[in-house]
Parts: C-alpha cells; sequence; structure tokens
C-alpha cells in the first residue's frame, strides 16, 4: 500500500506538468516567432527608409512582409502573419477567431494596457482538429517611424503609393502608442 500511493503520486506530479510545459513551450516558440517576424521586418523597413524614404519602404510590406511571414511558417510548419482591424492588405483580413482577439486588444488597450505587452493565445478546435492559436499585439511605439505611413498626416507622395498598392486602405488614422494591429500564429496539434 505505501508502494502505490507514491506511485501514483509521482505519475500525477509528471503527467500534469508536461501539458503544462507543452503550452508553455508552444507560448515561447510562439513569442519567438514573432521577435524573429518583427526584427526581420524593422530591419527590412529601416534599410529601405535609408535608400529611398518612406515611398520605398511601402514595398517592404507589399512584396517583403509576405515572404518574411512565408520563411518564418515553413520553418516551423505553423501559419504565421499579421492582421488588423484596418486593413491595409485584404490578405491580412482576420478570421472569425482572430477578429475576436482583435476587439479584445482594443479593449485591453484603451483600458490602460501598454499594447506592447498585450498577447493571448488558447486552444481551439478547427475543423476537428485541435490548434494552438496565438496573437501579439502591434504596438506603434516611440521613435518608429510607423505613422509616416500609417498615421494623420502622410505625405501626398506616400498617399499616392499607398492608393497605388492598397486601393481600399483602412490602415491610417493611428496615433503613437496606439495598436497598430497583430501578429497571428496558427500551430497544429
Amino acid at each position: 500500500m505505501k508502494r502505490t500511493v507514491p506511485l501514483l503520486f509521482t505519475t500525477l506530479l509528471v503527467a500534469l506538468p508536461a501539458g503544462a510545459g507543452d503550452m508553455d513551450q508552444r507560448v515561447a516558440a510562439s513569442r519567438d516567432a514573432v521577435k524573429s517576424f518583427q526584427a526581420a521586418l524593422q530591419n527590412e523597413l529601416q534599410a529601405a527608409m535609408k535608400s529611398g524614404g518612406p515611398v520605398n519602404a511601402i514595398t517592404v510590406c507589399n512584396t517583403k512582409a509576405p515572404d518574411i511571414a512565408a520563411a518564418i511558417s515553413k520553418k516551423h510548419g505553423w501559419q504565421v502573419g499579421r492582421t488588423s482591424l484596418k486593413l491595409r492588405n485584404p490578405a491580412n483580413s482576420p478570421d472569425a477567431w482572430e477578429l475576436k482577439i482583435l476587439q479584445l486588444f482594443e479593449l485591453r488597450a484603451k483600458g490602460g494596457e501598454n499594447p506592447a505587452n498585450i498577447d493571448f493565445y488558447e486552444v481551439v478546435d478547427s475543423g476537428g482538429k485541435k490548434e494552438f492559436r496565438y496573437m501579439k499585439a502591434i504596438p506603434i511605439p516611440e521613435g518608429m517611424p510607423c505613422l509616416t505611413c500609417h498615421g494623420q498626416d502622410i505625405d501626398p507622395k506616400v498617399q499616392t503609393k499607398l492608393k497605388e498598392l492598397y486601393p481600399k486602405d483602412q490602415a491610417t488614422g493611428y496615433q503613437r502608442g496606439g495598436l497598430r494591429g497583430a501578429f497571428t500564429i496558427r500551430q497544429p496539434m
């Protein structure tokens, strides 16, 4: 009898952290993937700004951002991307789950939470299969030129290029410290 209790107790201790550990690993890996995406995109945008100004940087988001997302997706075997409530690229439209989380992020930001610290994850049922979903808010930080293309006072040359590449652009009118959108990740389980 003394042996059964410790073995059962040990089994429970091993079984419970394994599930929690798996979730912790998924969250950590998702956060790392977002950091990689964000860093690669920022590097490309900064290089484009230096070589040709904001009009040149717009083409980075148009052509390079999808390539960066595809490379990170391929590396991990996930779907990695960006989405927003105010779209620039219709290909980044949120699905129903992402829309719900973006609205939650808006509420959290309006409640005073720093968008740089907002993220969310959960396991969902997707067509009868379990899927880990993760989103990380994209803030408009101090010191970054995001508002050059996403702000309220956009240079006419930038506006012309935006209209050329994104005729239905809604991704303007933002202010520093605001919430631009979110990185989004889908991991099969």
